[in-house]
């Protein structure tokens, strides 16, 4: 098999808008030495037989052609709208997916994962996402734990090239998970690890990782159960909010507005919470009240009005007759320094 990630390219984590997603992997698309007149396009742009699916499908069954099988399907997955169904109901596929999953394992620790292993799993994981992604697979792949043999992945520290597209493609299959807004979804995240996974890779992963990390932590926050769960204990809050800070100031030094525009919207998010609003009252970067972003947002209006709102929020006085949250009020700090995000 080539060295080539065919399947990354193709992949959309988080549902990032089609350009900032092949822009950002570039470095990994599938590249070919056809001239102009004789492009790929057109092949791939074909009809695909309902046989042909079927054979590729049955060919994930052998090792002697499993391989090509993975390609042509993670390739073709955007184009066979009933893929995930007819892989969750084939005899062994989803099985043999897992098996190139946890077939990896072994290389991770000591990390000698190379780009050849890394791209064959990348194509399994691609054919995770798309059944992630499908209304009639998605609950059923949740009941049946699947994400949580992705969790190693995300776990990892090696910024090398195989590693970084590993961590990249297992955040696709998370955020195909989150993109649906379904409480079911959140309410199941909550019960693993992905939020301290999420925060580690939201510190320390390459701009898309941080970026496709960061929007997981949006939608959780984006439902009610998720916001309430961070904002429940003082540590799951604090956790949260150094992270971002943390990133805030390292977006003054190198901004990406589409990075920005998810941190804004889970700052605006947790504002909705009275006790973790009157945290970020302290703890929000001063960056981000002072126009340093101005120009970094000039085009995106949306963000700009996300930034407004948020600061109006943290600038009106509450009120004595709001409802009281659940959250007790030693859970969220009182008064925090504000030349730390957190004062920790």
């Amino acid at each position: 098999m080539s060295s080539n990630t065919s399947s990354l390219p193709m992949s959309n984590p988080a549902g990032l808008s089609r350009a900032d997603s092949n822009t950002s992997l570039s470095a990994a698309a599938n590249t070919t030495n056809t001239s102009p007149g004789q492009t790929t396009a057109n092949a791939n742009n074909a009809p695909i037989s309902r046989e042909r699916i079927a054979t590729w499908i049955n060919e994930l069954l052998s090792s002697s052609t499993r391989e090509a099988a993975l390609v042509e399907l993670s390739r073709k997955r955007e184009k066979v709208a009933d893929l995930p169904v007819l892989l969750w109901h084939s005899f062994g596929s989803v099985a043999v997916l897992l098996y190139e999953v946890i077939s990896v394992y072994p290389y991770i620790t000591p990390p000698t994962l190379t780009a050849q292993q890394s791209n064959r799993v990348c194509n399994a994981l691609a054919l995770l996402q798309c059944i992630a992604s499908h209304p009639e697979t998605r609950m059923l792949f949740i009941q049946a734990n699947i994400p949580l043999f992705l969790y190693p992945f995300l776990n990892t520290k090696s910024s090398t090239r195989p590693f970084e597209y590993l961590r990249l493609t297992s955040l696709g299959v998370i955020g195909a998970l989150v993109k649906t807004d379904e409480t079911e979804v959140i309410n199941f995240l909550l019960t693993t690890e992905i939020i301290p996974l999420s925060l580690r890779i939201m510190q320390s992963g390459s701009e898309l990782s941080k970026t496709v990390a960061t929007f997981i932590l949006q939608k959780i926050l984006a439902d009610d159960s998720g916001l309430n769960y961070i904002c429940q204990t003082f540590d799951r809050f604090s956790h949260v909010a150094m992270v971002l800070g943390r990133m805030v100031l390292q977006q003054q030094r190198e901004a990406s507005g589409r990075l920005l525009k998810h941190i804004i919207r889970c700052y605006l998010r947790l504002s909705d919470n009275p006790r973790a609003r009157e945290a970020l009252r302290s703890c929000l970067p001063d960056c981000l009240r002072d126009h340093t972003f101005d120009n970094v947002l000039k085009d995106d209006q949306s963000t700009k009005k996300w930034l407004v709102q948020l600061l109006i929020n943290l600038e009106a006085t509450p009120s004595a007759s709001s409802s009281q949250p659940s959250t007790p009020a030693s859970a969220l700090p009182q008064q925090i320094s504000p030349g730390s995000p957190l004062g920790m």
